[in-house]
């Protein structure tokens, strides 16, 4: 919770009208209605982080609906992972030659944040995602820990198995578009980046679609795993945190830059182009694919785990909830 209240301090500043941590020149100073706005919403989206830390901590907690806390806490997943992943490398390619954030090209760009808003920020953002992590895997443990028990081999071929690999193979064929399009940005091409895209590109911005790219890789690694289950002592853990985190980076990260995209202002020229607007979709697309596959597979798994913890402790209606 402590580590939500720089984001949020800066930003009930900017609302305010404060400039601080904003240079001379830029493009946050003309935002206008818009960016108070947004300012707004990601205000209210940081303080659901602090009410996501109540449920996973409180004793209420353990009696609200799995949706109501799963939901939420797949899409922080995904918003926080990316970050988590790419800022701490950033700085460490900068430091071995890669550039330190300058784009190849004449010039530096124009000044948009003070360094240092983005490492308090940033840094932020990583604590939040390792604690949260933490307290909900300890909390799923307690509540749902039986459904994910044993081998991949292990799993019983149930009535939706053949739906289920159907829904793995069309999330994976659909990770294959960003996929490609992702390698083809991290190799150096410009295909399908708009202009200020091209010639703004950084060692940051290489590191990020690396990242992108590594996330597609996860996804669909992760759910041809869990619908084909041909991985002999394989753990059922780890095709599931991988199916996690990938579904989740790939379409709340996907959604997340086609909301800015389409509330971006500025020259034509530099809005997002057709292709980069059509990856972010496709990138939602496949990671729904794979929460619908993940539900269905919940959902069985606990209808034939139910008769055998019967007389559990735990209320048989909270174990499949």
């Amino acid at each position: 919770m402590v580590a939500c209240v720089p984001y949020i301090g800066l930003k009930t500043a900017w609302m305010a009208g404060s400039r601080l941590g904003i240079p001379e020149g830029s493009a946050l100073l003309d935002g206008g209605t818009l960016l108070r706005v947004g300012n707004g919403a990601t205000v209210l989206m940081d303080s659901a982080v602090i009410a996501l830390v109540l449920l996973l901590t409180r004793p209420w907690g353990r009696r609200v609906p799995a949706w109501l806390l799963v939901l939420p806490m797949w899409v922080a997943s995904g918003l926080l992972l990316p970050i988590m992943t790419a800022f701490p490398v950033q700085p460490a390619v900068g430091l071995l030659g890669g550039g330190g954030g300058r784009p190849a090209g004449e010039g530096s760009p124009e000044p948009f944040l003070e360094p240092w808003v983005f490492g308090v920020v940033y840094g932020g953002f990583i604590l939040q995602g390792l604690a949260l992590g933490i307290l909900f895997a300890l909390y799923a443990r307690e509540r749902w820990g039986h459904l994910w028990q044993g081998r991949l081999r292990d799993l019983p071929a149930g009535a939706t198995t053949p739906a289920l690999r159907a829904t793995a193979v069309a999330a994976a064929s659909t990770a294959l578009f960003p996929g490609v399009t992702h390698l083809l940005w991290v190799t150096g091409s410009t295909a399908g980046l708009d202009a200020g895209r091209a010639a703004d590109r950084t060692s940051d911005f290489y590191v990020l679609e690396a990242v992108n790219l590594l996330f597609v890789v996860v996804t669909a690694v992760g759910v041809l795993l869990l619908a084909f289950r041909r991985s002999g002592r394989l753990s059922l853990r780890l095709p599931l945190v991988l199916a996690w985190a990938g579904s989740a980076e790939m379409a709340c990260w996907g959604g997340w830059l086609s909301i800015a995209g389409l509330m971006g202002a500025g020259e034509a020229a530099d809005r997002p182009t057709t292709a980069t607007a059509l990856t972010y979709a496709v990138r939602m697309l496949a990671g729904a694919l794979v929460v619908t596959l993940g539900a269905y597979f919940f959902a069985e798994r606990a209808a034939s785990t139910l008769p055998a913890t019967a007389g559990a402790p735990t209320p048989a209606a909270d174990r499949v909830s």
